[in-house]
């Protein structure tokens, strides 16, 4: 690669729109403790280059990732409810890692290891490609406001670069309560060349067992009387 060619990467790589806001708030004594203590166990660093499930888990299981699990309910309940497979989780909210590890914690699981990192950059420089079952995308930041709506984090590249990440018959799979941003999930997934949708062409599918608990974030949508759509694709 030219050294023009290096800039150009560059400028590209710090031009790119966010699709967050990055909120640490105040944190409760038990979530520092906790990130404390259990971070160098449980954490996974951007610096480290490029991971190795086997070494970062102690074992050879089914991996999937999570990206922006918030406080890590729905996380936490699905790696609670799988203990033969590996969850990574990838969150920008610091108490919200330190929620989840808090129910690490109580639960005395294994099976959860976490990122606290911008998504798109850990799945550049850390995942390897292929090599993931599954990745899960559950009420991103729906960006209401139509000039807002190029931050939106499923945008074509998003999905290329998620689905590079997958395994043959890995499932992408995504959730929102806002109709009009489902639709926009549902026009750029399907425009893909390498991923099926696994409830048929433009339909929503049921929710899986993959998204285990309704979570409080999850009831406060439905009692706004806002449905939940959820999608998942196969990579062919």
């Amino acid at each position: 690669m030219s050294s023009d060619d290096q800039l150009n990467v560059s400028e590209k790589f710090f031009r790119r729109i966010r699709s967050f806001v990055k909120r640490d708030g105040r944190m409760t004594p038990g979530q520092r403790r906790v990130l404390d203590e259990l971070w160098p166990s449980f954490g996974l660093e951007m610096k480290a280059g490029q991971l190795d499930f086997t070494q970062a888990f102690g074992r050879e299981a089914p991996c999937y990732l999570e990206i922006g699990f918030g406080s890590g309910h729905s996380l936490l309940a699905v790696a609670r409810s799988h203990p033969e497979k590996n969850f990574i989780g990838i969150e920008t909210y610091q108490p919200g890692i330190g929620t989840l590890l808090l129910g690490v914690e109580q639960a005395q699981i294994n099976n959860i290891r976490v990122y606290y990192a911008d998504a798109v950059e850990v799945l550049q420089q850390c995942i390897p490609a292929a090599s993931l079952d599954g990745v899960q995308i559950f009420f991103p930041d729906p960006w209401q406001k139509r000039r807002h709506h190029k931050r939106r984090l499923i945008q074509p590249d998003f999905v290329k670069l998620v689905t590079d990440k997958l395994k043959p018959e890995g499932i992408l799979h995504l959730a929102t309560d806002w109709e009009n941003y489902a639709e926009h999930m549902m026009d750029v997934l399907s425009a893909a060349d390498n991923l099926v949708n696994l409830a048929g062409p433009n339909q929503f599918a049921t929710r899986s067992s993959q998204r285990p608990v309704i979570t409080k974030f999850e009831q406060r949508s439905h009692h706004s009387g806002r449905p939940t759509w959820e999608l998942q694709f196969s990579k062919t």
